[in-house]
């Protein structure tokens, strides 16, 4: 089927290998997963414009397969689910899994094909059940489960609904019969849709799973009527305030708490709303903000872990002064506008008296610095450090080139890398975070960051660009694979690579190759070069890291730099070892 098919809501088909008795096929990769995980696993969730676009993604790549596929004949996929429509980088939906996929002709809608009956309970469409007459209507039926799970949260079998069959299709259309449209809406959405939107959406759903094939809509009227929904919810949303911002029984205490529920609504836009929590919530979460829930942070005022009642646990920060307010305000507003998975997600926000606090998703193992500073750590073994670091270079090319705001962060450090369950870093610390333009360098007045991990033009003289986290995360790279801080390290890196030593400084808790630890030690020292110019770009540094770049070359170039450098010290009689070292990588 792949081997036919082009379209952007397809997963591409890269290539097989066909050797023995192993038959495996490689598809492009699609770091966010699948939308059933994003629905329905304790993630952020997703917002209702960014729910909208993915279903209108999915419609797009199945009306294509039934109609519009070029060759001579359509395409019935027999499997629709949200576990088969994947999330690229970008959110974009793609279809996949044609295992089951049926070939139909292309000029005869109406046509169907006699077939054992396969796919996936739940999902089912009942004619094609009871027939087996499979025809393209069958799967305009199951992308109608679909939208019900993206608009209720529930999943298309699922035992919480108190129904004999626990059917979502059947529980979502009795619902909206008893006029309790607006009480099957996914928690995290109630609110934040508008009517009408709301109505449109419920009404297309019903009409996908309706009894008669032949009065389902086509897929092209389902993308059709997708769109003209988007479109309203984008019309509103400058307009509208969703209903969750002001509550019938909340009474304003503050013209603070107003403006910041404002704020954040005009910022986040499109993209993400996040919700606001009671602080009752946040004492229960934190127990009371109980020392043993407490987690050191050199960047926030206070941050704990904590619990919500529904059992998901998360990671709140605490602010009360003018300038934490202000990186509070600034945090938040950055936060709203992206997420990737390597960087924290905003869940909601709470506002008690003077205090703010942010909520988090949760990283159970605190922050990066306090566990590879730990000489009693024996956590982070290789492998884990290399995860860490590459996710925390992806996540740093994503802000730098493709958030929809590129962002410097300012202030890449371990406090600011908190580590989940599977120790993937989380990026955090965005109160200091400045949107600017990828090419650009700007001159700012006020230098903020944590001392030893500021590149030297922006300490020195305010000069601010992407190159500046390119210099931290080479620090940061530095400390990983020492396992100790550059304060302390910091000489002694530079005069064991310059002299070929560096055996002598690699963190003893860590047992790897040599060649490797020496790649990762050249990769670092060339991201703290004191010409920002000659800094590789964050996508360069993952290119070495993972291999597909030349770092030989790069740090050829960058001896034979130093080198020349070197030679034309010592002939001015100044040309001590220190001095070469500190050029190379100033403190």
């Amino acid at each position: 089927m792949l081997s036919n098919l082009r379209h952007s809501h397809l997963v591409s088909l890269i290539g097989y290998c066909n050797e023995g008795k192993e038959m495996i096929l490689v598809y492009e990769y699609m770091p966010n997963g699948t939308l059933e995980d994003r629905l329905h696993k304790r993630r952020a969730p997703l917002t209702w414009v960014r729910r909208l676009k993915i279903c209108i993604g999915a419609a797009r790549g199945l009306d294509y397969l039934h109609t519009r596929t070029g060759i001579m004949h359509g395409v019935i996929h027999r499997d629709v689910k949200s576990s088969n429509i994947l999330l690229d980088d970008n959110w974009v939906a793609k279809i996949s899994d044609f295992g089951l996929s049926k070939i139909v002709p292309r000029n005869q809608p109406s046509t169907y094909v006699s077939t054992f009956v396969k796919g996936t309970f739940g999902y089912l469409d009942p004619d094609y059940f009871q027939t087996g007459r499979l025809t393209r209507k069958s799967d305009v039926y199951a992308f109608g489960v679909v939208l019900f799970e993206v608009l209720c949260g529930k999943q298309a079998v699922d035992r919480s609904i108190d129904e004999e069959q626990w059917g979502l299709a059947t529980w979502a259309q009795d619902s909206i019969e008893e006029g309790r449209l607006e009480q099957i809406v996914d928690s995290n959405l109630r609110g934040r849709i508008f009517p009408k939107c709301l109505k449109e959406f419920a009404l297309l759903a019903e009409r996908c799973l309706h009894g008669r094939p032949k009065q389902r809509p086509t897929m092209t009227e389902v993308v059709e009527g997708l769109e003209s929904i988007l479109v309203l919810q984008e019309k509103t949303d400058s307009t509208w305030v969703p209903t969750f911002l002001f509550p019938s029984n909340h009474k304003i205490g503050s013209t603070r708490l107003k403006s910041l529920d404002i704020y954040l609504y005009s910022v986040g836009g499109e993209d993400r709303l996040v919700q606001r929590f009671d602080f009752d919530t946040i004492v229960y979460a934190t127990e009371n903000f109980s020392e043993a829930n407490k987690i050191l942070s050199c960047t926030y005022e206070s941050m704990y872990k904590g619990r919500l009642q529904n059992g998901q646990d998360i990671t709140i920060t605490q602010y009360s002064y003018a300038r934490t307010y202000e990186e509070c305000m600034n945090e938040a507003s950055m936060l709203v506008k992206f997420e990737h998975e390597n960087a924290i997600q905003l869940l909601g926000y709470c506002i008690h008296r003077r205090k703010m606090y942010l909520l988090y998703d949760f990283a159970p193992y605190a922050t990066l610095d306090g566990l590879i500073f730990d000489p009693q750590c024996n956590l982070l073994d290789w492998n884990t450090r290399y995860k860490i670091i590459l996710g925390v270079a992806r996540v740093l090319v994503y802000l730098h080139n493709h958030a929809p705001i590129q962002i410097i962060h300012r202030d890449v450090e371990p406090s600011n890398i908190l580590l989940d369950e599977s120790f993937d870093p989380k990026l955090s610390g965005f109160g200091l975070a400045t949107a600017i333009n990828k090419t650009d360098s700007i001159h700012v007045d006020q230098i903020c960051g944590t001392y030893g991990y500021m590149a030297p033009e922006y300490a020195i003289h305010g000069f601010l660009s992407a190159k500046a986290d390119v210099f931290s995360f080479g620090v940061l790279v530095l400390e990983i694979v020492t396992g100790k801080r550059s304060t302390d390290v910091g000489g002694s890196v530079k005069r064991n690579w310059v002299e070929g030593t560096l055996s002598n400084i690699i963190d003893p808790r860590i047992h790897v190759d040599l060649i490797l630890m020496t790649k990762f030690m050249e990769v670092g020292l060339l991201c703290v070069q004191r010409n920002a110019a000659v800094r590789p770009t964050m996508e360069e540094v993952v290119d070495m890291l993972v291999g597909t770049a030349s770092l030989t070359l790069r740090v050829s170039e960058m001896r034979a730099r130093r080198s020349l450098q070197r030679t034309e010290a010592e002939d001015s009689d100044t040309g001590e070892v220190e001095e070469f070292i500190s050029e190379l990588c100033p403190r």
